[in-house]
């Protein structure tokens, strides 16, 4: 994979996916840099350990393991390429049924298609804002309806957006 300034190198570049999933959105990665309590849940949800459940990012040594079995990032990788985006057969059917399963990817190919047009350091800069609390600033997951530091509800502009999709999703994993 490329890892000149602005691609996946160390400038930021490891939280975006080759999916366009924003990494530092993700429960799993906020679990593992500041709230351990949210790691210690999630470890427990997806039966693993603590330490198993930790993740830097899709880009980084350390990944949640399923997100280390990743076929978009091995595929990515094969194909030295570094979104989906840049591929000849985007959006494959791999691709489209991943984007289908959960909320947090409504936006997988508007993501794709905005990294692919501005740049992934312009897109970084910009989905942080869609993430972040506009009370206080901390970037939220798309699965907290309220802000995990304030309590402001929506928690960020993604979650304003599809939170009604949110909700019926979490509805489903409680029952």
């Amino acid at each position: 994979m490329k890892t000149k300034e602005g691609q996946s190198g160390e400038s930021g570049g490891k939280f975006a996916a080759v999916c366009g999933l924003y990494c530092e959105a993700c429960s799993l990665y906020i679990g593992t840099t500041e709230d351990p309590e949210r790691l210690k849940r999630l470890a427990a949800r997806f039966g693993f350990s603590e330490e198993a459940a930790k993740c830097h990012g899709c880009r980084s040594e350390k990944r949640f393991p399923h997100c280390g079995n990743c076929r978009m990032s091995a595929c990515a990788a094969e194909r030295g390429i570094d979104f989906c985006s840049e591929c000849e057969e985007y959006p494959c059917g791999h691709l489209k049924e991943f984007q289908a399963e959960r909320p947090h990817r409504i936006e997988l190919w508007d993501d794709l298609d905005r990294i692919k047009a501005v740049g992934q350091e312009q897109w970084l800069r910009e989905i942080r804002e869609r993430y972040a609390c506009p009370r206080c600033g901390a970037i939220n997951s798309a699965y907290d309806l309220k802000c995990r530091k304030c309590g402001e509800e929506p928690s960020c502009g993604y979650v304003a957006r599809h939170g009604e999709a949110i909700a019926q999703f979490l509805a489903k994993l409680t029952l």
